[in-house]
């Protein structure tokens, strides 16, 4: 086992796209055709391990040596950032992380008098520190689901939330306000991996980038 090289991959539609794309540079793993509740899976041939995590975990795995290489969405590293190397934008997965409110307010608000605000979100660490950036002191109420929720009942006077079509805010008679991060899906790799096994990551990495179009990454 200590020749394979590990991926952390969030459950569902983002491991489908992941390993569709490793496909292209012959990455496969068999065993995971169908449906199957098993949480790791492996390709003993080619020595890959493949661990099926919550997409919030995927970091934690990759930063503490559990898995070599992980794929997360930018939101969240930005949100976590972890010690791990940011390596490859798989260019897929795009949505953006905006400011959102209920459009009655947006029609009298104006975002430059901003001061103190109350914002419900997912992403606490990424909020504050946008808000910090222009000045605006914010009251941050953590939530994990259904962010639309909070200011129809009152919770709060604003969202911070991803938004890749825009048709729930609509809905719910919100509007996006400010665009805060442009979100895509990142290739991440932890740091000791990528010198014990540097021959194999950076075979594909390269293969990877070749196909994706990428020649934007950090040197290895």
């Amino acid at each position: 086992m200590k020749n394979y090289i590990t991926f952390a991959l969030p459950k569902g539609r983002i491991m489908q796209d992941s390993m569709e794309l490793f496909g292209q540079i012959g990455v496969t793993c068999p065993e995971m055709a169908g449906d199957s509740r098993k949480l790791v899976f492996e390709n003993r041939e080619q020595g890959y391990r493949f661990m099926a995590v919550r997409a919030t975990d995927v970091p934690t795995y990759v930063e503490y040596g559990c898995a070599d290489i992980g794929v997360v969405g930018k939101d969240t590293l930005l949100e976590q950032e972890k010690d791990l190397y940011e390596l490859l934008d798989l260019k897929f997965g795009y949505c953006r992380l905006v400011v959102a409110a209920p459009k009655a307010l947006v029609e009298q608000d104006d975002p430059g008098n901003w001061s103190n605000i109350r914002v419900a979100t997912k992403y606490p660490n990424i909020t504050e520190k946008y808000f910090a950036s222009r000045g605006v002191q914010v009251e941050l109420i953590k939530l994990y689901g259904s962010i639309e929720l909070a200011p129809l009942v009152g919770l709060s006077e604003r969202i911070v939330d991803l938004v890749s079509t825009g048709a729930t805010l609509r809905d719910n008679g919100m509007v996006e306000v400010e665009t805060i991060a442009e979100i895509t899906t990142r290739l991440i790799v932890n740091r000791a991996s990528l010198k014990t096994k540097h021959r194999q990551i950076t075979k594909f990495i390269d293969d990877l980038g070749k196909v994706i179009g990428d020649t934007n990454r950090i040197s290895l």
